[in-house]
């Protein structure tokens, strides 16, 4: 095997992962030796003070460990406020609430579209787990005028007071921990993770019952048995999950933006390792056991579950395509055109290459997926106009 090369630590990241992998190793011993990969996930991802999401790092745009759609090109977040736009407008008015905000570049970016449509949410609510990224998104609010950003505020957890409006997350489902599992030549194994030398390293387990039922159940959906081997992922938290973000939408829709497939396609045969990844200063890679804390964990959205959590919460699917699709339903081209009558020729060409990205085949057009999720909004949407692939989940 060809060993990982990364990006060289610097002490203080040394000294972090250090006390993370203490806390980690911590739960392995009380779990008498081994936890799932969930437990491993969230903790990485998440533990007080020291997972990924909730210490400081630089984790997106130039230099930082991926790039999201709204720091590509402010053309995504100016089709995002034409579909806000439509949704509000249908309601009478009403509020956004977007989890996970990133660096705050699509907040801006809707606030900003929105004022030019007067089409602005009565209030924009953030719930935003990292700290860090909590303080880039308010340093970006803060340049604002004051009319738009005395609308924004951040929330420390799911509201309990019911709203009109939307929910929107954009690569959010994908960092929601799972549980890895490999077919064996008897049942299944759950893939959980113990100390090897002073880090961690996979062991496999027999799958728990739950675990077992819940795969048992996606073997039975794809009409075939798993090979011996197959290994992939299944997040068990994702019910729940949907089901208490999207609770306070009393009416309205929740768009959910993510790199991900139906149930059919996550799951084929051909995709037998799975599609968990780690990314670290630009790099992907399949290694979670190292930069503990220092890197993003992520996995592939199984869009079926997504709308089976849904229907389960009370909700509707009001469309389903990819991001292509979406964008140039809203107006992509035309949004990208003002953009460009903006700038001078070079800056325009520069503009035009940040976009592409977006809606290109082979990029983010078509892994990216978006889901609209409605509850007592019956309007049609207009980001689905253009092909709508709900028939697929």
């Amino acid at each position: 095997m060809i060993p990982l090369e990364l990006a060289p630590l610097s002490p203080e990241e040394r000294a972090h992962e250090a006390r993370l992998k203490q806390r980690i190793g911590a739960a392995i011993d009380a779990a008498e030796g081994s936890i799932s990969f969930a437990e491993f996930m969230e903790l990485a991802l998440y533990a007080p003070g020291l997972g990924y999401y909730a210490a400081g790092a630089h984790k997106l745009g130039a230099g930082g460990d991926f790039v999201t759609a709204p720091e590509l090109s402010p053309v995504f977040g100016r089709c995002l406020a034409s579909q806000c736009a439509e949704i509000l407008a249908g309601l009478g008015g009403g509020s956004i609430l977007e989890l996970g905000a990133g660096s705050g570049a699509l907040a801006v970016e809707l606030l900003e579209s929105l004022a030019r449509a007067n089409a602005l949410p009565g209030r924009y609510a953030i719930l935003e787990p990292s700290p860090d990224l909590r303080a880039r998104q308010q340093d970006r609010v803060r340049a604002l005028p004051a009319a738009l950003r005395s609308r924004v505020e951040w929330l420390e957890r799911i509201p309990a007071t019911p709203f009109a409006g939307v929910l929107l997350a954009n690569e959010v489902l994908d960092a929601l921990p799972v549980e890895r599992f490999r077919r064996a030549r008897e049942g299944f194994e759950s893939l959980g993770v113990a100390r090897h030398d002073d880090g961690f390293a996979w062991c496999a387990r027999p799958a728990p019952a739950g675990l077992g039922a819940a795969i048992d159940a996606l073997e039975r959906a794809r009409d075939a048995a798993f090979e011996p081997g197959y290994t992939s992922e299944i997040c068990p938290t994702l019910a729940s999950w949907v089901a208490a973000v999207t609770a306070p939408l009393e009416r309205g829709v929740a768009l959910f933006i993510d790199y991900g497939v139906s149930r059919r396609g996550y799951y084929a045969a051909e995709r037998s390792a799975g599609t968990f990844a780690c990314h670290h200063r630009q790099r992907r890679h399949e290694d979670p056991f190292v930069n503990v804390g220092l890197q993003d964990l992520t996995a592939w959205v199984d869009f079926t579950a997504v709308a089976e959590a849904a229907v389960a919460a009370g909700l509707e699917v009001a469309g389903y395509t990819s991001q292509a699709n979406f964008l140039l339903a809203l107006g992509f081209e035309r949004h990208l055109a003002e953009l460009r009558a903006q700038l001078s020729a070079g800056a325009a060409a520069l503009a035009a290459r940040a976009a592409a990205p977006l809606v290109l085949p082979t990029e983010m057009g078509e892994s990216f997926k978006c889901i609209a999720l409605a509850r007592a909004y019956p309007a049609p949407l207009a980001g689905f106009a253009l092909r709508d692939f709900t028939d697929s989940l």
